[in-house]
């Protein structure tokens, strides 16, 4: 009976001829309605016009940052052109009246909450674009930065004043541009993090200067070396840490002036051109004065005339200017460059090291704060150095024996054949080469600068230098044939030269002469006779110490 039954429901199957199945009647007009359905709704969709996609809307300022920077140019600079005729608006004013400084107002507002918003403080500030963001049609954002400070700018289509309408205000601004902002300050309340930041809601924006050029992008930078030294405008736009050296010299010039002054010192200017270049070891430019016919020396330091000022009886002067050498050029060494010089009577060197180390370690603490400074060379090294008083002295001819282990000639004996012999083994025995002219005076220069010079990484005092080292110096009270001078090293340079002065006329005279024989032997650096210093010797310079520093360096 079970079989009759089974073979009664298969004879009631129906074939779906689209799979291929064999179904009941119920089930094969269910998936025929379901087709019918299907195919009408394909003949829908193919009748139907095809709806275009949306295109992404692309600000003009995307579409220019796919430019080159030659193609960016022409195109702002025929757009900056028109506006130049049309004056609609003027890209060039005259003037916008500048009542807020950056750099207090962001103090000033810091304790604004979110949302909050002081509508009744006019800001009037003058600043360059950074960043642009443009949000929709009625509403744009911008960084800008005045005296090294950024704040966000937001303009709102609603809050816009002033005669010119809100879009025709904003669509010829570009990064780089320098513009005027009218607003008010407050704290913007976005939706998706709690806290806001403090802005400027502008009522008016006006162009005050155009930049023509694409300026780096903030992400990318400005770092390429050669091209910050070239256009040294956009390194100080680009690059804090180039603004803030300027910024620092600028303190340190101040600082010096006013420890000087309140020392009853006098500023004075000497002479940039000079007939003889002296006062240092060093090589000089030449120029040629027209009108008399004849060359002059640009001057390699002013030590020469500022003694003559302590002739005359200014027992106090100090000069702080440009000194030109014509040498090589290095991380520390530029062929013209700033210098601070002073001389004081009735001071020895003694008393002048006690000077230097409170003035430059006082003015490290004015200048950063503290007396401890981290400095990174171009290699790589990181220098944690300490400023403060008293420093550590070295004697430069007990050092160098230490160093290459052997006794050196006695002072009075260094200028002689036989201590340049001397001088030429051990520098074959440490390795050290010293390019010609060898004299003794290079020779000892070169070893104790591999030696002596490379342990000063804090603020270090080398002392007791030959008197052939140190043709304007007064010799040693003690030591003969050393003299009172002593250089300060930080990081293993140079910042600082002093001695005791020389005022004997006669021993003066000896000493340039020995400079000539070595100009003769082909030194370059050595120096000339100066006989109208010699001359104002000769009516006497008080007992006096002099001292030299570089401020670029430092």
């Amino acid at each position: 009976m079970a079989e009759a039954g089974d073979a009664d429901q298969l004879a009631n199957l129906q074939l779906d001829e689209a799979t291929g199945e064999k179904v009941s009647k119920s089930e094969l007009k269910r998936r025929e309605k379901q087709r019918a359905l299907e195919a009408k709704k394909k003949e829908k969709a193919a009748a139907a016009p095809v709806k275009p996609k949306p295109e992404k809307i692309v600000s003009a300022e995307e579409e220019e940052s796919q430019l080159t920077p030659n193609q960016y140019f022409e195109i702002r600079s025929g757009k900056i052109q028109k506006l130049r005729q049309s004056k609609a608006p003027n890209p060039y004013p005259h003037k916008f009246q500048v009542t807020t400084d950056l750099r207090e107002f962001l103090p000033r507002y810091e304790s604004l909450k979110t949302g909050e918003h002081l509508k009744d403080v006019e800001i009037r500030l003058g600043g360059r674009i950074y960043t642009k963001r443009v949000s929709g049609t009625k509403l744009v954002f911008y960084d800008i930065r005045a005296e090294g400070v950024k704040v966000q700018v937001m303009c709102q289509a609603q809050e816009a004043a002033g005669d010119v309408p809100f879009e025709q205000q904003h669509e010829h601004l570009r990064r780089g541009d320098i513009i005027g902002i009218v607003g008010y300050p407050g704290r913007t309340a976005p939706r998706n993090r709690p806290d806001g930041e403090l802005s400027i809601f502008a009522k008016e924006i006006i162009l005050l200067t155009p930049c023509l050029h694409q300026i780096p992008s903030e992400h990318y930078g400005f770092k390429d070396q050669e091209q910050r030294y070239r256009q040294r405008y956009l390194d100080l736009i680009m690059n804090d840490n180039s603004r803030s050296v300027f910024l620092t010299r600028s303190k340190m010039i101040t600082y010096i002036r006013r420890y000087f002054d309140e020392r009853d010192f006098v500023e004075v200017e000497t002479p940039m051109m000079n007939a003889i270049a002296g006062g240092a070891t060093a090589k000089p430019f030449v120029t040629h004065h027209n009108d008399l016919d004849m060359n002059l020396f640009m001057r390699v330091a002013p030590e020469l005339y500022l003694k003559m000022l302590l002739v005359g009886g200014l027992e106090r002067v100090y000069e702080l200017g440009r000194q030109f050498r014509n040498e090589g050029i290095d991380l520390t060494h530029n062929p013209e460059f700033t210098t601070c010089e002073f001389y004081m009577a009735y001071v020895d060197v003694y008393d002048i090291m006690d000077i230097t180390e409170d003035l430059v370690s006082g003015l490290v603490k004015h200048v950063t704060g503290s007396y401890q400074t981290t400095f990174h060379t171009q290699t790589g090294e990181e220098y944690q150095v300490n400023w403060e008083k008293p420093w550590k002295r070295i004697d430069m001819m007990g050092a160098l024996e230490e160093a290459c282990g052997e006794k050196f000639p006695p002072g009075e004996e260094l200028h002689t054949t036989e201590t340049n012999e001397f001088l030429k083994r051990i520098l074959k025995k440490m390795n050290v080469e010293c390019t010609p002219p060898q004299t003794n005076a290079r020779m000892l220069d070169k070893l104790v600068g591999e030696f002596i010079e490379e342990t000063c990484v804090n603020p270090t005092l080398i002392t007791g230098h030959p008197q052939m080292m140190s043709p304007l110096a007064k010799y040693h009270r003690d030591r003969p044939g050393l003299c009172e001078r002593f250089e300060a090293f930080v990081c293993k340079k140079e910042i600082v030269n002093a001695y005791t002065e020389l005022n004997d006329p006669f021993d003066q005279r000896l000493r340039f002469e020995e400079q000539a024989r070595q100009k003769d032997q082909g030194d370059d650096e050595a120096q000339m006779v100066d006989e109208n210093f010699c001359t104002s010797l000769e009516y006497g310079l008080p007992p006096t110490g002099g001292w030299g520093m570089g401020i670029d360096r430092l």
